[in-house]
């Protein structure tokens, strides 16, 4: 009975946390906003990128934030219903969410800001460094996609440095952020990727 119960609870956390990364906040904020569809402009991506497009920096400030909080709590829903490892699975979770929400037929982010609130709830140094070096290439290079990429290269390496069973997670998570960014890979290769355009506001 205990074995079913703690079933039933680590299938629930995954949905909760499912459910938890499909919450479109780049979409809902610029609605609220007053600044349209999000989907209908820029290149149609409910990401902070594409939040700046058309609300400038603070506003996908805010968008980044609430991205990173959705998969912070999953994260910490995971941990409290079975440690820190299910945490980080939970947090996976959150991002295919984000990736692919329900309540967007499943055509949502590409993950980035998730994957940084998992960092955050997961490990620390993981996200410093990984944010440090997100910062550094996107301002030196000005194709924030290129330090997302690069990024998701060395969370696994950071993760398996902890352990084996947190480093499979974060593989999970690197490689599904990767397939999300594969067009803008092939756009950096062929030297077509959109520069970064810095707005304060909009």
């Amino acid at each position: 009975m205990i074995s079913v119960s703690f079933g039933v609870m680590t299938v629930g956390a995954i949905i909760i946390s499912y459910l938890l990364g499909s919450i479109p906040m780049g979409l809902i904020l610029t609605k609220l906003m007053g600044k349209g569809d999000l989907r209908k402009v820029g290149s149609g991506n409910i990401g902070a990128t594409n939040v700046m497009r058309v609300g400038g920096l603070r506003m996908a400030a805010l968008t980044w934030i609430l991205d990173m909080a959705k998969a912070i709590a999953a994260v910490f829903i995971g941990v409290a219903v079975a440690g820190d490892v299910f945490g980080a699975w939970c947090g996976f979770a959150a991002i295919v969410g984000h990736c692919y929400p329900i309540w967007l037929r499943f055509h949502g982010g590409k993950g980035i800001s998730s994957m940084f609130g998992v960092l955050l709830a997961t490990s620390p140094l993981t996200f410093l460094f990984c944010g440090i070096e997100w910062l550094i290439v996107a301002l030196t290079s000005g194709y924030s996609s290129l330090g997302a990429v690069v990024a998701f290269c060395l969370m696994p390496v950071f993760g398996f440095v902890i352990s084996v069973q947190m480093g499979l997670p974060l593989l999970a998570i690197a490689l599904l952020c990767l397939w999300r960014h594969r067009e803008n890979v092939k756009r950096l290769i062929g030297g077509t990727e959109s520069k970064i355009v810095w707005k304060w506001k909009k």
